[in-house]
């Protein structure tokens, strides 16, 4: 993102969190039909752009993950357990 021609800092950036809420709230608007087709095409130009930010967000998290979780060069993930599993 860009702000005054320079690239914001990862603090000013909205989370992840916040990015979803955003794209949630969209997709209510969109979805009630209430928005005039300029409003709406506005919406969903506005909605791909933080699905792509989301997306880019939980991209970097998983190389996190696999990062953290690698052990001698070789991932080692584990699988998730669930309660569903549990049961």
């Amino acid at each position: 993102m860009r702000e005054s021609g320079t690239i914001m800092s990862t603090k000013d950036a909205p989370s992840f969190e916040d990015n979803l809420a955003q794209l949630e709230a969209i997709v209510g608007q969109l979805e009630s039909g209430d928005l005039s087709l300029d409003d709406a095409m506005k919406a969903f130009e506005q909605g791909i752009r933080l699905t792509r930010e989301c997306q880019e967000s939980l991209s970097t998290a998983e190389q996190k993950v696999q990062v953290l979780m690698a052990k001698n060069g070789e991932e080692s993930l584990q699988p998730l357990n669930t309660n569903a599993d549990q049961e």
